[in-house]
């Protein structure tokens, strides 16, 4: 149930609907005489963070603190327990409906998987991934990625896929009698920068020990910022960065992370 109502929840607070629902409330309002300050306020509010997104870094300041949080580590031990990738990287909805795999923006989770795995060439591999959506195409994410993988010429039969999880809290529970971790051989996490803070602290609340590997940034390392003028590009960092500040504190909240902010 928690899954459904996570995802109704974000379907309201996303910036992109929550200034859309300001705009037409404003507007609808705003056409009632006894209403119409307040209607001309919401439409006035929204215009100006729409403006703000567009000119200002506000993704890039809501992304760093996540992004910077867990460094990748400079040394690699010689051995580890396995390496596990987590979903993300595909569309299992156009793969089905095409009948072709198809990658996302964060397709460098399974470029740096191979690269570790050939690196590591006796580890235990996962590749863990269901479906995510609330509306099931059927086409599971971690299929996909197996499908892209052999067209990387990649042998797939190093991989144990888990393609029943449809978040990352399940990522880890699904996954972890396929790992079968045992104490003092980590596994190599990798995901997305930007998730690694949530995802450690449930792979730890989970009592599976990780090396975390994240790649995928979306952020300047140095934090420089050049002016511009691009609203998409800036709504859509915003969106993904406030969405994986709300997902800590749900997760926090519902006992599934060992801390508010989980950190090295």
């Amino acid at each position: 149930m928690d899954f459904y109502l996570t995802k109704a929840a974000w379907g309201l607070l996303a910036p992109a609907n929550a200034l859309l629902w300001m705009l037409v409330g404003g507007l609808v309002l705003s056409l009632r005489p006894r209403r119409r300050r307040l209607g001309l306020g919401l439409v006035w509010t929204a215009a100006a963070v729409f403006t703000a997104l567009a000119l200002l870094p506000v993704g890039a300041w809501l992304g760093h603190p996540l992004e910077d949080r867990f460094p990748r580590p400079a040394v690699l031990p010689e051995r580890v327990g396995g390496i596990i990738v987590l979903g993300g990287a595909v569309e299992p909805p156009i793969a089905a409906s095409r009948g072709d795999p198809a990658l996302n923006g964060a397709a460098e989770r399974l470029l740096s998987f191979v690269e570790l795995a050939r690196r590591y060439p006796d580890a235990p591999l996962i590749a863990t991934g269901g479906a995510g959506l609330v509306w099931d195409s059927g086409q599971k994410e971690g299929d996909v990625v197996v499908a892209v993988l052999k067209q990387m010429g990649f042998d797939t039969g190093r991989v144990m896929v888990e393609n029943l999880s449809r978040n990352t809290w399940e990522n880890a529970l699904f996954s972890r009698p396929l790992a079968d971790p045992q104490p003092g051989a980590p596994w190599i996490l990798i995901t997305s920068a930007v998730h690694m803070p949530r995802s450690v602290g449930i792979f730890r609340r989970q009592d599976w020990p990780v090396i975390p590997y994240p790649v995928d940034f979306r952020t300047r390392a140095d934090g420089v910022w050049y002016p511009s003028f691009d609203l998409l590009s800036g709504l859509n960092l915003t969106s993904d960065m406030m969405r994986e500040w709300l997902g800590l504190a749900g997760y926090f909240l519902m006992g599934r992370t060992d801390r508010l902010f989980p950190g090295p």
